[in-house]
């Protein structure tokens, strides 16, 4: 073999050898299919399955929050997609909030997951999927990072955006109110609501929220509902929500919540027979008075 044909041979398998090694050290973010770009292409179970069981790539923290939260991207091999990390599990009998003392004060991951469990129960569809899941061998819940967030609730303030539909967006804001009451949720504030690019309201971070009062603590903050969620208040009964939110919450819990429950059918009850149900069941269209024309 000639000197320069031998040099062209050698080159040739250099190159193939290199290749070779290349291929071998792909990071996996350039050999995985990018996330998608819509929730909705999955369904909740697809979800839940991918959050219990994808590889945890990366971790940082949240910028935003008290309880050192942290954003991980997540794959399963073929997808990549962030996830919301929460581990906070705290118990005092007496803590000072910014309301004055509470006692008996929780402020734990499990009711991140307890929430989105009750959400998908009364088909409301508003908090993103949530699963329990051990992260760097601690319990916690890992909830799906929202796509497309065009910003928070205190960044649409700041940027003075109104809704395209202000009609849609009543609607959403009463769901969030009735639902927080529902749960007794103490934490909900302008950080804590996101919207996305279709001005989609996505309700996040319940975890002060399985409160043990009676009754709702804001009974002023409720004005309207839907007939839809009434009648999934009045169909959620014990045995069915231990089978589903335990042990992510308690039998007491479960006890008091439905105890509000029975208060805020009672009280849009009453308040339908009182202002009529178009005025108070924004899923009812209203009606106008017919009118004949001479």
């Amino acid at each position: 073999m000639g000197r320069s044909r031998f040099l062209l041979v050698c080159t040739f398998a250099g190159l193939a050898l290199i290749g070779a090694s290349a291929q071998q050290v792909t990071p996996v973010s350039e050999t995985i299919t990018p996330s998608v770009p819509n929730a909705s292409q999955l369904t909740r179970e697809q979800m839940e399955n991918f959050l219990r069981t994808a590889q945890i790539l990366n971790e940082r923290p949240v910028a935003k929050g008290v309880t050192k939260t942290r954003r991980a991207t997540l794959s399963d091999g073929h997808m990549l997609h962030d996830a919301h990390i929460q581990d906070v599990d705290v118990y005092k009998p007496v803590y000072r909030t910014r309301d004055g003392l509470e006692k008996n004060f929780r402020d734990s991951y499990k009711f991140n997951i307890a929430a989105y469990l009750l959400d998908k129960m009364m088909d409301i569809g508003m908090v993103p999927v949530c699963v329990y899941r051990e992260v760097d061998g601690k319990p916690a819940a890992v909830s799906w990072w929202v796509d497309n967030v065009k910003f928070d609730e205190e960044g649409r303030r700041a940027a003075h955006a109104e809704p395209p539909d202000l009609n849609e967006w009543a609607r959403q804001m009463n769901l969030v109110r009735d639902f927080d009451q529902l749960i007794l949720n103490e934490d909900r504030n302008q950080g804590n609501l996101l919207i996305d690019k279709n001005w989609k309201v996505w309700m996040i971070d319940h975890t002060r929220a399985f409160r043990d009062d009676l009754t709702p603590r804001q009974p002023d903050v409720l004005h309207r509902t839907s007939e839809k969620f009434l009648n999934a208040m009045k169909a959620l009964n014990q045995q069915q929500l231990e089978v589903t939110l335990m042990p992510y919450v308690t039998q007491e819990d479960i006890r008091t919540l439905l105890l509000r429950r029975d208060w805020l059918v009672h009280f849009f009850e009453n308040k339908a027979n009182t202002d009529g149900k178009e005025s108070v069941y924004f899923d009812i269209p209203i009606k106008t008075p017919q009118v004949t024309i001479p």
